[in-house]
């Protein structure tokens, strides 16, 4: 790969999204159809008049509505309906098909249903088993003393919907051109976010008037015409070969992408990129409640504004990468956001100004929503289409990470610092991404392309060294599988046991005792932790060998799949 910026910054070569070259007939546009360069304006207009923009963007309505349903409305309805607070709690367990969805998202890639292609196939099949399963719970809408009948539904809902997930974002990103990407991640996000509004707050209100067995029939019934819409959705041109063994589903994604040009620096720049964001973010609600903003100046805030201003700001983030480029976008973005929440250290140290609030966070929403945006444009160019499932539900998996651990850090710094100290500290927590972003984007590349390191000896087939024994490969992986697990069970510990002394001060640090407790498991939450930090282990010890292989040579001839 090139690596000065006056080579990267020119226009990528016609092709798919991963910058290969497109093969004759087909193109990188379906046909060859707009084989020809075309300008920003053109390409915009095309996108917008594209029914695969169009499929994209709707089948993403289909992935908001089991989010908004199973993290928002089933908890509300549980609760209101005098379910034991302990079981409610149960039901937070459905959040966790997400978290883990790259677990099984390699079989996905692997195999392919008899019908509606590789991905629209099961797409379809989510979408049925989220219909019979929301259409399930409409049964127990009126039966409150059924509640692990309840729980047992919701955790289908939610394995489809992971799967689901899967399949509409590798859909995606094999079925859109580079040009209709912009436009197709900024509506997505809007429309994601719409669905989750319908399933969650509005069935809430609607349930008050009708009930929640026809709330959950409607909502069941939605599912329908995105049925249909994944039925007539354009099928992407096939361009490689499937994976023929589970051994190429699972191995081939990692080495295909560690073997890109700055692979390592591009995976810490998605687990750090919106570090100060999350940071922030955890502990919002409680600042603007301490600071003395009434419920219902919070609640407009954050249910109108916020979520106005985030759809804006990645609707135009992910529409600029159109315009001034990929590169560009991640660099000025990156650092709005870096600095949004300066208007928070403002509130912190002034009396309660409703107006003052709104403007602080229509900032800070509106650069959020930029950056995720041009950012999620960089997913799509990262992941290439053979793995597509695979490798960005690993992405999304890590960019996730940050979500996880910045909730109980962020409590223990506000108690020892204060909030306006606090988010005057989240802003350099935004420079350890913009470092790792230079390394593989430095300023003035307009359109980084990420391409497979070249091999020294280009006559050579692109292969494992043989120096290096499968036996070597798995002695990588498990050393950094062991890592990982060692500082993973460390990192839960210690939160633990910062968690245990802010709520009783009494009782002191007692770290090993945590420690303990989390190798120990006695409850179904203490083995879920448990299995959280092996699946860590394992996606860890992959990535290890992984590493170790792509170093050696391995991948470089899975570029153009």
């Amino acid at each position: 790969m090139p690596e000065t910026p006056s080579e990267t910054s020119s226009s990528p070569p016609e092709g798919d999204a991963e910058g290969t070259p497109a093969p004759a007939g087909g193109g990188g546009e379906s046909g060859g159809a707009h084989s020809e360069k075309v300008g920003t304006l053109r390409s915009l207009a095309i996108a917008l008049s594209s029914w695969r923009t169009a499929s994209v963007v709707l089948l993403s309505f289909s992935s908001g509505m089991p989010l908004g349903l199973v993290w928002i409305a089933i908890p509300d309805w549980m609760r209101s309906a005098d379910v034991d607070i302990r079981i409610v709690g149960l039901f937070t367990l459905a959040q966790m098909p997400w978290t883990f969805n790259v677990l099984w998202a390699p079989l996905m890639d692997r195999f392919r249903l008899p019908f509606l292609g590789r991905r629209r196939g099961w797409a379809a099949l989510a979408q049925l088993a989220l219909g019979l399963g929301t259409l399930g719970l409409a049964g127990v809408g009126d039966r409150p003393e059924a509640p692990w009948v309840a729980l047992a539904l919701t955790l289908g809902v939610a394995f489809a919907a992971a799967s689901q997930d899967i399949a509409i974002d590798a859909y995606a990103i094999d079925v859109l051109n580079k040009h209709e990407q912009g436009v197709a991640v900024g509506a997505r996000i809007a429309l994601y976010r719409a669905a989750m509004l319908v399933a969650g707050s509005w069935a809430i209100t609607a349930a008050a008037s009708v009930g929640w067995s026809w709330v959950c029939i409607g909502l069941g019934l939605l599912y329908l015409p995105m049925l249909l819409i994944t039925v007539f959705a354009p099928e992407p041109p096939q361009r490689f070969e499937d994976p023929k063994t589970m051994k190429e589903a699972v191995w081939y994604p990692f080495i295909g992408f560690l073997s890109r040009h700055r692979a390592l620096e591009i995976l810490l720049f998605v687990l750090l990129f919106k570090a100060g964001d999350n940071f922030a973010q955890a502990l919002l609600r409680p600042f603007l409640n301490d600071v003395g903003y009434t419920a219902v100046e919070r609640g407009f805030a954050l249910g109108n504004i916020g979520l106005i201003m985030t759809l804006a700001g990645a609707l135009l983030g992910s529409i600029a990468t159109n315009f001034i480029g990929l590169g560009p976008s991640l660099w000025i973005f990156g650092f709005l956001q870096m600095f949004s929440n300066l208007g928070y250290v403002l509130l912190a140290n002034q009396p309660p100004s409703p107006w003052l609030m709104y403007t602080a966070m229509s900032f800070e929403n509106l650069t959020q929503g930029l950056g995720t945006g041009a950012f999620s444009i960089l997913l799509f160019r990262l992941t290439q289409k053979r793995f597509s499932a695979t490798q960005y539900a690993l992405f999304s998996t890590l960019f996730g990470l940050g979500r996880i651990v910045s909730g109980p850090v962020a409590g223990f710094t506000v108690d020892a610092v204060g909030w306006s100290n606090f988010f005057l500290v989240t802003i350099p927590l935004g420079l350890p991404g913009m470092i790792m972003l230079w390394r593989f984007v430095p300023w003035g590349v307009r359109d980084p392309q990420f391409e497979v390191r070249a091999r020294e000896n280009e006559t050579s087939p692109p292969t494992i060294s043989n120096s290096l024994s499968r036996s070597g490969l798995a002695s990588a992986g498990f050393l950094v599988a062991g890592v990982a697990g060692a500082l993973g069970a460390a990192l839960v510990a210690l939160l633990a046991a910062l968690k245990a002394l802010r709520a009783d001060p009494d009782t002191g640090f007692d770290y090993l005792f945590h420690l303990r407790d989390l190798l120990t498991p006695t409850t179904i939450f203490d083995f879920l932790q448990l299995f959280s930090l092996f699946a860590f282990m394992a996606v860890c010890g992959l990535l290890g060998a992984a590493v170790t292989a792509a170093r050696q040579g391995a991948g470089r001839d899975l570029e153009t799949g």
